[in-house]
């Protein structure tokens, strides 16, 4: 499916939990919030980390937020491609397959197509 499509329906999902039960997604958003906050390491690292785990769980809405979150904190097509590299390493075949939504977000997300 198209990854702008995927990233609509994670926001379909947010605002529907948000009306349903306000506090849990509070508490939820918090914990991102706290968690993606820059430390020890950049917010781009932790986007490929958590592009890395979305690719593993085979999750496509959760490989579309992160490869568009992960270039808005400045990383490269190159930095994405090798994350998905890694991710084949660790996890064979099932994440070699991943990659198809991992180079669908690419495309559709990264406008400077320059790495």
């Amino acid at each position: 499916m198209d990854p702008e499509k995927k990233m609509e329906e994670v926001s379909r999902v947010m605002q529907e939990a948000t009306k349903d039960n306000k506090e849990f997604m509070n508490s939820f958003m918090g914990l991102v919030q706290n968690t993606m906050m820059p430390g020890s390491l950049s917010l781009k690292h932790k986007e490929l980390i958590a592009l890395a785990l979305s690719m593993a769980a085979r999750c496509e809405w959760c490989i579309s937020y992160h490869v568009k979150s992960a270039l808005d904190a400045g990383a490269t097509k190159k930095e994405l491609m090798e994350t998905g590299y890694v991710t084949v390493l660790m996890y064979g075949s099932q994440a070699l397959m991943e990659m198809n939504s991992l180079i669908d977000a690419i495309e559709k997300f990264d406008k400077k197509m320059k790495n």
